[in-house]
């Protein structure tokens, strides 16, 4: 779907100038998006008795189709330029060029932690865990956080208030997010808010479709968690390998993991600062709409 900008509406109804106005259409989807997790919840209370990982692919996979569905019925209509970031088009290639940037970017991270010996293999793991991993700490947090923090809260502030904006506002919120996770401290949360929240706010910019963050989030989260053992923002499980962390806390993250390190704090953001410098070159960066439209006058 082409973006289009309904400014031409100022000739447009009351009610649709205000329910298009991107505050009031990011508010008007994040409640449409919550309402589909709580409508999955719900229906998850019902489901009959199963084994606890099919129980988690099966509501998982019932919480992703219902929040896709909201998105590409509903969300996709709202707002002063109307777009769909889930286009059919490019969707496998976006998915496979996240998912290689997110491996490369986690093999990078843990091949410096191991050459500065924080990181260490002590013994042999398992793949029991495989496809819990891959569903909770992969897939669904890639396809619901980004289509919550990119497309529905970065799109809608960027069209307010511009790139810049939008970039340090959903990056700063992401980072909060992860406050309450495992093991999480402020600078935890200040290391994620930057080398995440840049890095996915970039690849959203460059590409303005949600699969390349998409492939990003979930390859990043599960090279390191289940490929080598590292704990996802906090959150411990058994890996291909057993690995620990150890020496200074600045460079292994600690019980929260390389996502709080310098190590991940460096090579993430660089390659989210290569990103947005891609987007800006081409063409990417959006002015604030008070901007845009005074141009337009």
């Amino acid at each position: 779907m082409e973006a289009t900008d309904s400014h031409a509406g100022d000739e447009a109804p009351l009610w649709r100038r205000l329910v298009d106005y991107p505050l009031v259409a990011m508010l008007i989807a994040s409640v449409l998006f919550f309402c589909a997790i709580a409508a999955g919840l719900v229906i998850a209370r019902v489901l009959p008795p199963m084994e606890d990982t099919l129980r988690l692919a099966v509501q998982s996979a019932i919480n992703v189709a219902l929040v896709v569905a909201v998105y590409k019925l509903a969300i996709v209509r709202l707002g002063e330029r109307r777009r769909d970031d889930l286009p059919a088009a490019g969707a496998t290639k976006g998915l496979l060029v996240g998912l290689l940037i997110g491996v490369v970017l986690m093999a990078a991270v843990v091949g410096v932690a191991a050459l500065l010996d924080v990181y260490n293999i002590v013994g042999a793991g398992g793949t029991s865990q495989l496809l819990r991993l891959l569903i909770a700490t992969a897939i669904v947090p890639g396809i619901l956080e980004e289509i919550f923090f990119r497309g529905i809260l970065f799109r809608w502030i960027e069209e307010w208030a511009g790139s810049w904006v939008a970039l340090i506002v959903t990056a700063a919120l992401f980072g909060g997010a992860h406050i309450l996770n495992p093991n999480a401290t402020w600078f935890s949360s200040f290391a994620i808010a930057v080398e995440a929240g840049l890095l996915l706010g970039g690849a959203y910019m460059l590409t303005r479709s949600l699969w390349l963050p998409i492939g990003l989030h979930a390859a990043w989260n599960f090279t390191q968690g289940f490929v080598f053992d590292v704990p996802v923002s906090g959150l411990d499980d058994q890996g291909l390998v057993q690995a620990r962390l150890s020496g200074p806390e600045l460079l292994s993250g600690g019980a929260f993991g390389l996502e709080a390190s310098l190590i991940a704090l460096v090579i993430a953001t660089a390659a989210g600062a290569w990103m947005i410098m891609l987007a800006v070159r081409k063409g990417e960066l959006m002015q604030p709409r008070w901007i845009r439209r005074r141009g337009l006058a």
